[in-house]
C-alpha cells in the first residue's frame, strides 16, 4: 500500500525523490533572478531590462557627482568624471548578464 491509498508506506515517486537526493542526482532549485539566456524572457523584456541597467547606473553616478560637486563647490568635475563611470557600471551589468556561464575551461579547479 502507498500513502496515496491510505497505507504507512510512502509512494514509490517519494522514495525515488529522497533516494535520488541522497545520490546527488536530485537537482537543487536555484533561481535568483531572470537572466538574458531564460527562454521565457521575450526580446522586448530583454531590451527593457538592458536599458533600466544602463540608465540607472548613469542616473546613480550622475546623482553622486553632482552631489559631491555641490558639496565641495567644484561644480562641473565630479560631475564629469562620474558620467564615464556610470556608463562604465552600466557596460559592465549588461556584460555579466550576457556573458557565457560556463565555457570550455571555466570550471572549478
Amino acid at each position: 500500500m502507498t500513502k496515496e491509498h491510505g497505507g504507512d508506506q510512502p509512494s514509490f515517486e517519494e522514495r525515488l525523490r529522497v533516494a535520488r537526493e541522497k545520490q546527488g542526482l536530485e537537482p537543487k532549485p536555484t533561481r535568483s533572478g531572470p537572466k538574458a539566456d531564460d527562454p521565457s524572457l521575450s526580446p522586448l523584456g530583454i531590451g527593457v531590462r538592458v536599458a533600466v541597467d544602463m540608465a540607472s547606473a548613469l542616473l546613480v553616478a550622475i546623482a553622486i557627482g553632482w552631489g559631491i560637486d555641490r558639496l565641495t563647490g567644484l561644480h562641473p568635475w565630479f560631475l564629469i568624471g562620474f558620467v564615464p563611470l556610470g556608463v562604465a557600471a552600466g557596460v559592465l551589468n549588461v556584460w555579466r548578464m550576457f556573458a557565457p556561464k560556463d565555457g570550455p575551461g571555466q570550471k572549478g579547479i
